[in-house]
Formats: structure tokens, C-alpha cells, sequence
């Protein structure tokens, strides 16, 4: 294992020297490291789309470096749980990058062969981030203010891409993404607009003819963009657009919410005709919907509309299982076992807690101000509810969670981890933090889909 950063730059100098004395043309070898701050997890994880290419574990100083025999040229994410950002590789790259899980998106930086483009996408990014948590207003506007609004922010942006783009001279495979990425921040917005403006003033926006022009201007079934965030987050913002106007309106929220994603489902099966591609967008759709509506009767109709349109018909398909995950977290069921250790990595058996109603939430030392903001709620909910057991569930991977609860005001808290997060996530559709699952004395479900910030919980336990 290596013991300096420097001893990672060396290596890089060494692997360049090597390649350069190779066959240029056959040679697709790659090099990828770095050194990780504060980390959550003791790996990194390299993927291209959804396939895992190496699972890299960090040495005792907190640092990787692995060598690639053959690394196809393009677009990958290393992740660093719950993080994730994006790395572009071209021809015989060595890579190097240097992070903080702290403060992930902000702290990186690369160095090596490849680093001047990977440093540009990670500036442009962090621009583009900036500038949404800047808009927040603007869809407040008239279309004119509206429009000179986004206009002038895009043209900041692109000024600084052409800028890099003559000075690097990355490759047209590259610059695919770093368009994109441009492109996809201002198409998002204009998306937004018609309904958010509608939502936050009461008025409808009047959009001059040409406002969607930039829709046909896009390859929807380009697979290169099936896993591209950019991308994604402009297909949500589309769908959900054209789904509030072509949606049946009901004044019950959960109603207009099946319609909504319904339509959503729809409209995905028109625009897309790749069928891989389709496939993932509704399996997109589906599982956002699902995790928030638990309601058995909508998503009995919801799920005979995807298989209607999906062609995935495996009998391992995530959206299946999840609707069955759910369906078994019915009030009046067995929550279904999973493996649960205390803090001395014992297995504990819930029906310990029997006797009790029982609330179970679950919260990461990668983000404490959750955890806090629950550990709070808990407290004053004892003092209202003393024979109510509270059951802490960490769903980090490593052990070292235990040292995290020492800090921690609230005492009277049952702590336990999950041996097996995947377990816990397929079997009690756990994928969000704010999940909290209640009990009743007798082990059977209260709640299983209920959320312990919410203002109202404390009439759950009434």
C-alpha cells in the first residue's frame, strides 16, 4: 500500500512514461487514484452507467490507486457513499483526485494526464449548482424579466466553456458532455417555469410561440445520456411539466398525483422509443412515485399502467418488487425480519420491543444535521410519550458509527445499525433518510410510511 500522496504522483509520472514506450494504438491501459478526507467508507467505487467496474479500497492512509489494463474511453462516476461525481476518461488518462467527504462536491480536484478537462467539468458544475440555488425566485418573474434573467446567467457560463474549450482542446466526445451539461442547466428552467410560476403567483405564464423549440433539439434516445444527471433532472422537469397540462386535476392530493405520474408514464412511452432506454426512464418514474404514495388502491392502477408500457418483464424487476415491498407494509402486517446489531455488533430481535409502540427512523453519520434535528424531536417526544420505545437504525456500511452516538444529547434512544442496508431497503422500501416506520405493541405495523420531522407526527402516537 502506499504511504505519501507523493508516492501516488510518482506512480502517475511513471505509468505516463510507461505508456508513452508502448503501441499507442492498442494500448487502452488507465490509471485512477486519490487520496479521501474524512471518509465515510473505507472504498471508492468506479461505474460507467449501472455497471460497477471496481470497487477500490482505501489504504490506511486513506488513499487508492488502481491500474486499468483496458478502460473504454467516455463518461464515469466515482462514488464515495453518499456521494457521487462524474470523471472523464480519455485514451491512456492517469487520473488523481483529491477530496474531502466533508465537503465532497467543493473539495475535488484532479491531477495527472486528463486533469485540465475533469477540472473544467467539476467548475462548471459547481457553477451551475450556484446558479440554481440563485433561482429561486426568478419564476416569480414575467416571461420577459424570466427570460433576460436565465439569458444572462447562460451567457456567464458559456463565455467561461468556449474559454476552456479553445484552451484545452478536449475531444468532441468530451465536449458532448460539457455542452450538455451547459445546455441541460438552461433547458431545466424553462421547464420549470410555466408551472412554478403558475404554483407560487395564481397566474398562468404567457409563453410566446417557439418557448419548447429546444425539446426537438434533443436526442431523447441518445444512451449516452440514459445515466447523464444533467439530463435526467431536465426529463423530470419536462414530464412533470407537460403532466400538470395534460393531467386530470382532482382536489385530492394523492388523486392528482397518481394522474400526474400516470400521464408521466405516458408521455415517456411516446417520446422514447429505444426500448432499454424506455424501460429505465419508466422504471425512473415508477420508483419515485411509489416512494411517495402508499396508497394500495393507486398503486394497484399506477402498476397496470407501467406494465402496460414497460417490455421488462424479468421477474427480478426492481418496480415489482418494491410494489410488493410496500404492499407488505400494510398496516395490521408483521414488519418483515431483517438483521439489526446493537452497539456491541449483537444481533437484535425487535420483538424485544414488544409490549411498546415502537418508532423506528434511520439516520448516516454522512448527514448530521438529520440526524440531530431527529435526535431533538425524539426528546421532547419522550417527555410527551415516555412508554414509546425509539429505535435509532444507522445504515452506514462501516463500523465506527458507534463513536457518532456518544455525542448525543438524547439518551433514551435504542441504537442499532443494519447489517445489511440492501436488505433493510428491499424489504422495508427504505430509500430516503426521513422514513420512519411506527409499531404497535404488539409488533404489527401502525405506519409503515410516516416521516418523524413532520410537525404532526406526535398524532401518530395519540
Amino acid at each position: 500500500m502506499f504511504t505519501t500522496y507523493k508516492t501516488l504522483l510518482i506512480l502517475l509520472v511513471l505509468s505516463v512514461i510507461v505508456v508513452s514506450c508502448r503501441d499507442k494504438d492498442n494500448d487502452y491501459s488507465a490509471y485512477f487514484g486519490g487520496e479521501v478526507q474524512n471518509p465515510r467508507t473505507d472504498y471508492v467505487i468506479l461505474s460507467k452507467g449501472n455497471n460497477v467496474i471496481d470497487t477500490i479500497p482505501l489504504d490506511k492512509n486513506n488513499r487508492f490507486f488502481v491500474k486499468f489494463d483496458s478502460l473504454t474511453p467516455g463518461l464515469y462516476t466515482f462514488r464515495h457513499e453518499p456521494e457521487y461525481q462524474y470523471v472523464y476518461f480519455e485514451k491512456n488518462d492517469s487520473l488523481l483526485v483529491s477530496l474531502n467527504a466533508d465537503d465532497f462536491d467543493q473539495s475535488i480536484v484532479f491531477s495527472g494526464r486528463g486533469d485540465r478537462k475533469n477540472n473544467f467539468l467539476m467548475e462548471l458544475y459547481l457553477m451551475n449548482e450556484a446558479d440554481r440555488n440563485d433561482s429561486y425566485r426568478i419564476y416569480e418573474y414575467d416571461y420577459n424579466k424570466f427570460i433576460a434573467e436565465i439569458n444572462r446567467s447562460y451567457a456567464a457560463r458559456e463565455a467561461f466553456y468556449k474559454k476552456n474549450k479553445e484552451k484545452i482542446d478536449w475531444s468532441d466526445e468530451f465536449d458532448f458532455y460539457a455542452q450538455n451539461r451547459l445546455k441541460f442547466s438552461q433547458y431545466t428552467k424553462k421547464e420549470y417555469y410555466p408551472y412554478l410560476h403558475t404554483w407560487r403567483t395564481g397566474n398562468t405564464a404567457s409563453l410566446p410561440k417557439g418557448y419548447y423549440n429546444h425539446r426537438s433539439t434533443i436526442d431523447y434516445n441518445n444512451p449516452k445520456l440514459l445515466h447523464f444527471s444533467p439530463f435526467l433532472r431536465y426529463l423530470n422537469a419536462m414530464l412533470t411539466n407537460m403532466s400538470n397540462f395534460k393531467g386530470q386535476r382532482s382536489s385530492n392530493i394523492e388523486e392528482s398525483s397518481l394522474n400526474d405520474n400516470i400521464e408521466k408514464l405516458h408521455i415517456a412511452d411516446s417520446v422514447f422509443t429505444d426500448e432499454n432506454i424506455k424501460n429505465d426512464i419508466l422504471d425512473n418514474i415508477a420508483f419515485a412515485y411509489l416512494l411517495e404514495n402508499q396508497s394500495t388502491q393507486n398503486n394497484k392502477k399506477f402498476i397496470d399502467h407501467y406494465i402496460k408500457l414497460s417490455t421488462n418483464k424479468n421477474k427480478e424487476n426492481e418496480i415489482m418488487r418494491l410494489a410488493a415491498s410496500i404492499k407488505n407494509l400494510e398496516e395490521g402486517n408483521a414488519l418483515p425480519q431483517v438483521t439489526l446489531v446493537d452497539k456491541d455488533n449483537k444481533p437484535y430481535n425487535l420483538a424485544n420491543a414488544k409490549g411498546k409502540e415502537t418508532v423506528i427512523f434511520f439516520w448516516t453519520t454522512c448527514a448530521p444535521s438529520h440526524y440531530n434535528q431527529a435526535n431533538e424531536k425524539v426528546s421532547g417526544l419522550k417527555k410527551q410519550f415516555p412508554d414509546v420505545n425509539f429505535i435509532a437504525v444507522n445504515v452506514d456500511e462501516m463500523s465506527d458509527w458507534v463513536s457518532a452516538v456518544k455525542n448525543l444529547t438524547c439518551k433514551d434512544i435504542i441504537h442499532l445499525r443494519a447489517s445489511d442496508f440492501n436488505l433493510v431497503r428491499k424489504k422495508w422500501a427504505v430509500n430516503q433518510l426521513n422514513r420512519t416506520i411506527l409499531l404497535n405493541a404488539d409488533g404489527t405495523i401502525k405506519n409503515g410510511f410516516t416521516n418523524l420531522t413532520d410537525e404532526s407526527f406526535a398524532e401518530n402516537l395519540k
